[in-house]
């Protein structure tokens, strides 16, 4: 099945990318249109998931140095995207001799709704669950998850636990409960049918060709593998190799990541460059 990238999907993955500038200056809105144009997405449809980033809080309206309309990411934006680069640059596979991070929570009936949020919530941040309201992770996550937690104010329903499994099962036999394992392969799975073709592609160029359109290329392609990619290490929580199959694809598709992202992120970013400084936007 095709791979669904959306505008606004497409527009975070960039901002991740290559908007994140040292000052904090604005993105001009005619930039950001004419590269999501590269990715096939058309004005209005950027138009529209902008105002519904703004909406969210998680972009700002600004002017550039030369007094272009533009967008900053806010502060809660650069924090997750913070957040983000840690589990999607680092794909380091932790230690069963780490332990566990449990999240046992307690919502009232009356705010039953925030029942809703926890649970997506932590699913999001790639918890499985052990028992109904008891959900665990690797204890690299704890930080991370506190953080998640206090800024969406939830933390007041859950308590925050670090510890080792001691049985009864095997914890092999206990993850395949806790993570729809099979689920998550597909995953993989999937993202590597998409983009190991791509890096295939890529190494069989021409070292140092300087074709036309060479960097335009690295920048569309690096953007929709980094926007098929982000997804992953959330839907994956990476847990320790031993509790895994020996052909477990999430390896596979953390190499192909990591080599497209070393070919063409610098590369991209050559295109990207000019559109940030004005020279590139058309007027």
């Amino acid at each position: 099945m095709a791979e669904q990238h959306t505008p606004r999907s497409l527009i975070v993955s960039l901002y991740g990318a290559y908007g994140r500038t040292p000052d904090g200056s604005p993105m001009p809105v005619a930039a950001l249109i004419r590269l999501l144009a590269v990715l096939g997405v058309d004005a209005p449809s950027v138009r529209s998931s902008v105002s519904r980033l703004k909406r969210r809080g998680l972009l700002l309206p600004g002017r550039t140095a030369d007094g272009a309309a533009g967008y900053a990411l806010s502060d809660d934006a650069r924090r997750l995207l913070d957040d983000g680069d840690r589990r999607i640059y680092a794909r380091t596979e932790p230690k069963l001799s780490e332990g566990w991070v449990l999240a046992v929570f307690s919502v009232p009936e009356a705010e039953r709704h925030k029942r809703h949020l926890l649970r997506s919530r932590l699913a999001r941040l790639g918890f499985g669950t052990a028992a109904p309201g008891v959900w665990i992770a690797p204890a690299r996550l704890y930080d991370e998850t506190r953080n998640a937690l206090e800024r969406l104010e939830l933390s007041p329903y859950v308590d925050l636990f670090r510890g080792d499994h001691l049985g009864y099962a095997a914890t092999a036999g206990a993850v395949a409960r806790w993570w729809d394992l099979p689920a998550i392969a597909r995953l993989h799975e999937d993202f590597l049918a998409a983009h190991e073709p791509v890096l295939r592609a890529w190494r069989a160029a021409p070292t140092g060709a300087d074709a036309p359109g060479d960097a335009e290329a690295a920048y569309r392609d690096y953007l929709l593998v980094l926007d098929s990619w982000r997804r992953l290490p959330y839907a994956d929580p990476v847990l320790p190799a031993e509790l895994l199959p020996d052909d477990w694809p999430g390896r596979r598709s953390a190499e192909v990541f990591t080599a497209l992202h070393e070919l063409l992120r610098d590369r991209g970013a050559e295109f990207v460059r000019p559109f940030l400084s004005g020279a590139g936007t058309g007027g």
